[in-house]
């Protein structure tokens, strides 16, 4: 899976950072999402699935590659 976040929505509430710091983090100047691992692993699915569902702005967004 592919993680990105779309900064023309990102808000900088920062619940990705606080749901999974190992997955993002929030930049020091203006405080928006950072994704640390563009292409996290299946074993993180549920960890982004959260981090989706809690973005209030809805910035959060990820697309399965397949395994062809």
């Amino acid at each position: 899976m592919t993680l990105m976040i779309d900064y023309d929505r990102c808000q900088g509430h920062g619940r990705c950072s606080l749901i999974s710091p190992q997955l993002f983090d929030l930049t020091p100047d203006d405080g928006l999402g950072v994704v640390l691992i563009p292409e996290p692993g299946s074993q993180f699915a549920q960890i982004v699935a959260q981090a989706v569902g809690n973005c209030p702005e809805q910035a959060i967004s990820y697309v399965e590659r397949s395994s062809s």
